[in-house]
């Protein structure tokens, strides 16, 4: 049903080596690269003048701009940064809008670099502390945000010269001050090449602070040929996004944004987000434009796809024009894939391609990529165009992937110890997480996401446990009940797990930190269906008690893309995994 979409299948070149490594290859040459972001915004502004190319919201529509306007007002607004003559980067502290889309693009086409970092970094005075790292790390010259007095205590933190969309009593200049002439716009975006560095973007720091990739115009340039070699129905029509992916993450800021203009395509900026208070806005949005591509997290789907169900019109516009629904972060619960695929055939009697792929902050991200339909979530792909992955088994069919390619990055800011130790004696990039083959016996089949080594532990026994695999075992068991789940076990006899409710587990009586869920036996009788089917204590997740308070990102336990940083939530909340294993505890969930 997807044939419509002209869709590449998979072909894969495969070389097992003396030392038991595996290099696996696209079939697929990669097609032509361009030196950079600006020659996109250019081609399109000649080609296309009057296409829309950036939307946000403004009362009941929208504020637009196509994309010679855009390069109008980016050509400014970069010939006022060269005036200033800065020496140092953009930090960006507020979060997407057509003014932060202009002034990233505004310097990347003049050879500048920008460091988005995420908002809450600024509007949570708890996180203020993780801000100022980030400044003192990159040294910014210069400091933007869109309101001067929601920012404020932040610019002031920062300090240095401001600029803000709207000033308030920030004392920051005016963004619009900077649109005027200056240096020679012209002989810098000429200047601007695949080395050029475009962007830093954090790690997450789950593990250690966060880490400032230097992101590349060619590693962005690079990775969008890489895309459009494996999908080609991004040449048939362009795609249109209604997307709320903060661009401080690589997803949203390098993957979709980019995606969006290098295909000449159309960015609704979607002013939701899938948390309560903000997920009636997403709603709203989408019910006003059709989009071609939706990207989201898994638990996003999951609110949408009920949302899908209650209300026809809506389904009826989002299903009217689209070709793929694309999901990063987890893996999509079975029971949502199911309830998308099903929609989609009675709304518009064809099928989206229903896809996942693979890739860090350090690979732009996009790495492995499944380009042909899949029989069911988790699965990542193959190797793109361009792409090398060496995998190194463990002995258990679970390998490590490391990776080199042009879209793979060449060092971190400022860390050179860091930068030594990410790569292996043959320059692959050692990423740190695990894959298995779909079958290995055919390699175009692709490969499982199998979780990150470091969240590995082992129990009391001795026994090692893939907590990631666990992880999304039990976010697809307990569906609506659970948002996330933490692993625990390490050094105990039994696995459990710390459950972030969601929506359908939400409510009950709050117990220092522990909810007695209105749902527990609804969530019990859950796990007791994936138990009956799993054997060994290293899968068998026995016992289960639910959060009363969300991760929070001031104490680190969320990271700025939004992932929990596991250690640090299982370290704040020692006396709750305590409780777990606890028989008699009234919140303890045993199975």
């Amino acid at each position: 049903m997807t044939e419509h979409l002209g869709l590449r299948p998979h072909q894969v070149r495969r070389e097992d080596r003396a030392d038991g490594s595996i290099l696996l290859q696209s079939g697929y040459a990669l097609g032509p690269v361009d030196r950079s972001t600006g020659v996109w915004l250019d081609r399109w502004a000649n080609a296309t003048p009057e296409a829309l190319f950036l939307a946000e919201r403004s009362g009941p529509g929208w504020h637009t701009l196509s994309y010679t306007e855009t390069r109008d007002r980016v050509r400014a607004l970069a010939a006022g940064l060269l005036a200033r003559r800065l020496e140092g980067p953009i930090l960006i502290l507020s979060g997407n809008s057509v003014d932060h889309a202009v002034l990233s693009l505004a310097a990347q086409y003049v050879g500048l670099v920008t460091v988005p970092v995420a908002e809450q970094y600024s509007l949570i005075p708890a996180a203020h502390k993780r801000l100022k790292y980030v400044a003192d790390l990159v040294k910014p010259a210069l400091v933007f945000a869109a309101d001067g007095d929601a920012y404020g205590e932040a610019l002031r933190l920062v300090g240095g010269p401001a600029v803000c969309s709207n000033v308030g009593n920030s004392g920051a200049m005016p963004l619009a001050d900077l649109l005027r002439d200056g240096g020679d716009v012209e002989a810098a975006h000429k200047a601007v090449g695949p080395e050029t560095v475009a962007k830093l973007l954090l790690t997450s720091g789950s593990t250690s602070e966060p880490k400032a990739v230097e992101t590349t115009h060619g590693m962005m340039t690079v990775n969008q040929a890489q895309v459009r070699d494996s999908l080609p129905f991004l040449d048939a029509r362009p795609p249109v996004l209604v997307d709320w992916l903060p661009w401080n993450h690589v997803f949203g800021g390098s993957h979709n944004f980019n995606l969006v203009l290098a295909n000449g395509g159309a960015l609704y900026i979607d002013d939701g987000k899938p948390l309560p208070a903000l997920f009636p806005r997403t709603l709203e949005n989408l019910g006003l434009v059709s989009g071609t591509i939706s990207f989201n997290v898994p638990v996003g789907f999951a609110q949408l796809a009920a949302a899908l169900e209650a209300d026809s019109g809506l389904r009826e516009t989002y299903f009217r024009d689209l070709d793929m629904i694309f999901y990063a972060g987890a893996s999509l619960p079975q029971e949502t894939w199911t309830k998308l695929e099903r929609m989609a055939l009675d709304t518009a009697g064809r099928m989206p391609l229903i896809t996942s792929s693979w890739g860090l902050t350090e690979t732009a991200p996009a790495t492995f990529l499944q380009h042909e339909p899949a029989k069911g979530a988790g699965i990542v792909g193959v190797p793109l165009p361009g792409v090398t992955a060496k995998l190194l088994d463990d002995g258990t069919g679970r390998m490590e992937v490391r990776v080199k390619g042009p879209n793979v990055f060449a060092r971190y800011h400022a860390n050179s110890e860091k930068t030594a130790e990410a790569f292996d004696d043959e320059g692959f990039f050692r990423t740190g997480d695990a894959m298995r083959f779909v079958d290995a016996e055919v390699m175009e089949r692709g490969l499982q996401f199998d979780g990150r080594l470091s969240e590995d532990f082992k129990l009391s026994s001795g026994t090692w446990v893939h907590a990631a695999q666990i992880r999304l075992e039990m976010l697809t068991c307990l569906g609506p009940f659970a948002q996330d789940v933490v692993v625990c076990g390490h050094g105990r006899d039994a696995l459990g797990i710390l459950i972030v409710p969601g929506p359908e587990a939400r409510g009950g009586q709050v117990d220092n930190g522990a909810l007695l869920s209105d749902v527990t036996s609804n969530i019990r009788e859950r796990m007791q269906e994936i138990a009956e089917v799993t054997t060994g204590s290293a899968r068998c997740v026995v016992r289960a008690l639910v959060l009363a308070d969300p991760p929070d990102i001031g104490a680190g336990e969320v990271t700025a893309k939004g992932n929990i940083n596991f250690a640090r939530l299982l370290e704040r909340r020692a006396e709750l995994v305590a409780r777990l294993y606890d028989d008699d505890d009234p919140a303890s969930i045993l199975i």
